[in-house]
């Protein structure tokens, strides 16, 4: 998730393209809570493990 916000953002910035750079952000952002939250060892949703 985070990679793929990680390319959003790069794509909206270089063709100026609002909408895919505030999805990269927002992306970015979850998939870097729901790491951290996962290397703690908190369930996230019921589950320990998102694979």
């Amino acid at each position: 998730m985070i990679v793929l916000g990680i390319i959003l953002l790069i794509i909206g910035l270089v063709a100026k393209i609002s909408v895919l750079t505030t999805i990269g952000v927002i992306l970015v952002v979850v998939g870097a809570v729901l790491a951290i939250l996962g290397s703690t060892g908190r369930a996230i949703g019921g589950r320990r493990h998102w694979f």
